[in-house]
């Protein structure tokens, strides 16, 4: 885990535990497929991830990103991933279109010379930008189903499967559970959902606000952790991991929100494992 903050990076003594950087998941096979790599999202955190991967490399970087969508928090670590910088390295980008606009329109757009120095297409490493315009797609590895949620702009969430069997991850941050927002999504979109993370090994979702907290920001795309706990135990989720937090809570604050959800948890009835994301912990699964 690289990057857990949810809308703009709060780095600082009082978010050092859980970590201020905006989102980035690193998914990586293990034993004969620990070259396998799947980037979740561009946050501030993958400029760590790329310096990592830079410094362990033998031999060319080749890497799959997929993007959940374009809102600033979750591309704007892509201008400092170091990997995009070598030549011969390899850096395929996932996402969807934002209505007419292509993806890779938008990257380009997040690195014109009025905002950054160095041009997409200048970067030394081979990039290419491919459109998710179905459910389904596979990457180096994996199987990767995607669904639209409820979120302003176009946005997905994913869940990979190793295509050689091993545990399902899902990946659905800056999404609206409950009631409010105008989405395109259809009236079934709630038994899809429950479907589409049904026995996921791992679900990482948005949980940024508390309950009481929702209720002033109906409408703006995101979820409480009583909701993410309910989806989970009603979806028979192994583990829920906590997401998106909100940049204005601090760790303490973080601990007491993570102490409210696994209490819910434990009064649905459910066996449901709860944590909360935090930048430098890796779950194997």
């Amino acid at each position: 885990m690289f990057g857990a903050r949810g809308s703009i990076p709060s780095p600082g003594a009082a978010t050092a535990r859980y970590g201020g950087n905006t989102p980035c998941v690193a998914v990586q096979g293990t034993g004969d497929h620990e070259d396998r790599l799947v980037i979740l999202d561009a946050g501030t955190g993958i400029r760590l991830l790329g310096q990592q991967l830079t410094e362990q490399a033998n031999g060319a970087v080749n890497v799959d990103l997929i993007v959940s969508h374009t809102h600033w928090d979750h591309i704007q670590g892509l201008p400092f991933f170091a990997p995009a910088f070598g030549l011969g390295n390899a850096v395929r980008i996932w996402g969807a279109r934002q209505g007419d606009v292509a993806l890779d329109v938008i990257l380009r757009q997040l690195m014109s010379p009025v905002v950054f120095p160095i041009p997409l297409d200048a970067l030394s490493a081979e990039i290419s930008v491919r459109h998710v315009e179905g459910d389904a797609f596979e990457v180096d590895g994996f199987l990767v189903r995607a669904i639209r949620l409820r979120h302003p702009g176009t946005t997905l969430g994913y869940r990979l499967t190793p295509v050689d069997g091993g545990g399902h991850l899902a990946y659905v941050t800056d999404n609206e559970l409950g009631a409010g927002g105008d989405y395109d999504v259809g009236p079934s979109w709630r038994e899809e959902m429950v479907k589409f993370v049904a026995g996921a090994d791992a679900l990482i979702h948005d949980a940024m606000f508390t309950p009481e907290e929702l209720d002033r920001h109906r409408g703006w795309g995101h979820s409480s952790y009583l909701e993410a706990v309910t989806l989970a135990v009603e979806a028979g989720v192994k583990h829920l991991v906590l997401f998106h937090h909100r940049p204005e809570r601090d760790d303490a604050g973080m601990d007491v929100l993570l102490a409210r959800a696994r209490d819910a948890a434990a009064r649905q009835r459910g066996t449901l494992e709860v944590s909360a994301a935090q930048e430098g912990n890796v779950l194997t699964l």
